[in-house]
């Protein structure tokens, strides 16, 4: 075994918002390796429409920066424990980690969720302590508490050993001294030279890497990313695909790309530490083994960590169907199949309904972009509610928990209190930090659904909210289901600004006047906790009298927009969310009166 000393991969690990892309633009930017119309505007690394409309990592990605003699492979890893799944299979590729944290509010939630994945690939980090130019910046504090949460997750002595650095991404500097803004990125460049292990590979062994990536390219088909972990490849050569079950498809290397700069380029021949794309090879899925062909042992597939969250994907019934693309049960089922392929952490299950199909991710956000993707693609369904996944241990019933954080100012911690306590939630820590309080809490994940509209209606949208999967626990028990009833539409049409004048005393509206309406369709919320069915439709009739004062002038409140998000957690068992390209409706899955009546007296609950 050989270390090399040309090359470092480097990972970064950062909780949501706490300026990972900002960072790598300034890196970019100071490298001095592109002109300035190749890299315009911001968080150039968030290429996904998604990704800039959220400001969120969701896909994981490559680039690579020379400095000097060293090239640095950098690995964008997603902040949002919901896609652990690019988390798990990208840091196979690292020996280093960036561990970037917010000098103000310290190592987070979803910074622990990936660390603990890092320390159990042994890599190597390096803490950047991010925004050291905010006005209320608390670097020496934060860095203790990087070190405490480094102890809590079981990280050895070397890692402990850490190197760290101050920076701004936004400001284009990093010091070792926290109170020193003027200068560049060159000192972190040099820390990653100097304090991340080049890669320990076998350059003298067979040819072997291992697929941690999936790319699609409607030239060349299926491209293989991973590092080589031994040997060397040609363009041209023979290869073994080593598969689950140790099934060997021969095949051989059509293309052979090395990452550069944002792209990557062609190469001929490629060894062992280098991060490659290799393109050829059909039938190849994230875990298999690429080797050579002496080879027919594959390397240890990449574990996955298990889904916890489950709906249901169903074709759309509904009388306004047909505005999408693709609606059959054929077309969902291909594109989540396709989805299989390179989103390692989705399950996809058939059910006796031909026209469902189970899906389980690791949280709702997880899922919620899969369906925000396929509708932007032209695709039209309607999902379930979000259920947790039961797993029973030893003949108990056991569920999933989150640890949850939540920053509220001092004026609102007892709402908090109150609505996490009400949803199981108990409280295992309180801090201060400065205006806000800092409240951990453990909470069975199906608390969560629909948690946070409420907690930011109860305190007046001032509270900061973080979870991520923490374990496994016995069942907690009921959680209070939504409070309020619905209001059910009756008939067929469209929605009338006199009809809707009447209804919005008792509810908030989930429609505007002119909007398309159809009996089942839930048009919004009732004040009281019992389902209602109204006529939005109903007109004023008209008469050839005229009454003195008997006109009046209509004033809708505007009404209650559902994101997807807000949709999926607002909905009942009994209840659907129908999704097109450009609509997001609420309906019942029993869409008569009657028909929902027949159910109640038969005593099954639609949906259950």
């Amino acid at each position: 075994m050989k270390r090399r000393d040309d090359i470092r991969n480097v990972a970064i690990i950062a909780h949501v918002d706490h300026g990972k892309t900002t960072l790598v633009d300034a890196m970019l930017r100071q490298s001095g390796q592109f002109r300035a119309s190749q890299l315009q505007g911001e968080r150039i690394l968030d290429s996904n429409d998604l990704e800039r409309e959220r400001g969120i990592t969701i896909l994981a990605k490559n680039i690579a920066i020379n400095y000097g003699s060293t090239k640095i492979n950098l690995i964008d890893t997603p902040g949002h424990a919901d896609f652990g799944g690019e988390v798990e299979r990208t840091l196979q590729m690292a020996d280093g980690a960036l561990v970037l944290v917010d000098a103000f509010e310290g190592p987070m939630p979803q910074t622990k969720f990936v660390l603990r994945k890092a320390f159990e690939c042994h890599i190597r980090p390096i803490v950047v302590i991010n925004k050291v130019d905010r006005p209320d910046a608390r670097p020496n504090e934060v860095l203790n508490e990087i070190f405490d949460t480094f102890v809590e997750l079981g990280a050895s002595d070397e890692q402990l050993d850490f190197a760290y650095i101050f920076a701004s991404g936004k400001a284009g500097f990093a010091s070792h001294d926290p109170s020193d803004t003027a200068g560049d990125m060159r000192p972190l460049f040099e820390l990653i030279a100097a304090k991340v292990p080049g890669p320990v590979v076998d350059p003298d062994g067979p040819f072997s890497m291992l697929c941690t990536t999936l790319d699609y390219s409607e030239y060349v088909g299926r491209i293989a990313i991973g590092r080589i972990f031994s040997g060397k490849v040609r363009r041209g050569q023979r290869a073994n695909l080593l598969k689950a079950g140790n099934a060997v498809t021969p095949g051989s290397i059509d293309g052979l790309l090395l990452f550069d700069k944002l792209g990557r380029v062609e190469v001929q021949e490629a060894e062992a530490g280098d991060i490659v794309a290799v393109v050829g090879l059909a039938t190849v899925e994230i875990g298999d083994t690429i080797a050579d062909v002496e080879m027919t042992t594959p390397l240890p597939r990449i574990e996955v960590g298990e889904p916890t969250l489950s709906m249901l994907f169903r074709v759309n019934d509904s009388p306004l169907t047909g505005e999408g693309q693709y609606l059959t049960s054929r077309h969902i089922n291909d594109r989540l199949q396709r989805e299989l392929e390179s989103n390692v952490a989705l399950r996809v299950e058939p059910t006796e309904d031909g026209d469902a199909f189970q899906v389980s991710g690791r949280g709702l956000l997880h899922l919620s972009v899969l369906i925000e993707t396929m509708r932007r693609e032209g695709y039209e369904l309607s999902v379930g509610k979000p259920e947790v996944i039961i797993r029973k241990v030893n003949g108990v019933d056991h569920e999933p928990y989150e640890f949850l954080v939540v920053d509220v100012p001092h004026t609102h911690i007892g709402p908090v209190m109150e609505l996490v306590g009400g949803r199981r939630g108990e409280m295992s820590k309180m801090d201060v930090k400065g205006a806000y309080a800092h409240l951990e809490f453990l909470i069975p994940s199906r608390g969560l659904i629909g948690l946070r509209n409420r907690l930011m209606s109860a305190t007046q949208g001032e509270a900061i909210m973080h979870h991520n999967f923490h374990d496994y626990r016995p069942f907690k028990g009921d959680i209070p289901s939504r409070p309020n009833g619905v209001m059910i539409s009756m008939v067929r049409g469209q929605a009338v600004a006199f009809a809707m004048d009447n209804l919005q005393q008792r509810g908030t509206m989930f429609i505007s006047p002119g909007d398309d309406i159809y009996e089942g369709m839930i048009i919004a919320e009732n004040a009281r906790n019992e389902d209602m069915v109204v006529n939005p439709c109903k007109e004023k009739k008209l008469t050839n009298m005229r009454a003195s004062g008997s006109d009046k002038n209509v004033l809708l409140k505007p009404p209650r927009l559902l994101t997807l998000e807000i949709a999926l957690e607002y909905i009942e068992s009994d209840e659907l969310v129908e999704i097109t390209p450009s609509k997001i409706r609420l309906r019942k899955k029993v869409l008569s009166e009657e028909g929902r009546k027949r159910s109640e007296r038969s005593g099954k609950k639609v949906g259950v």
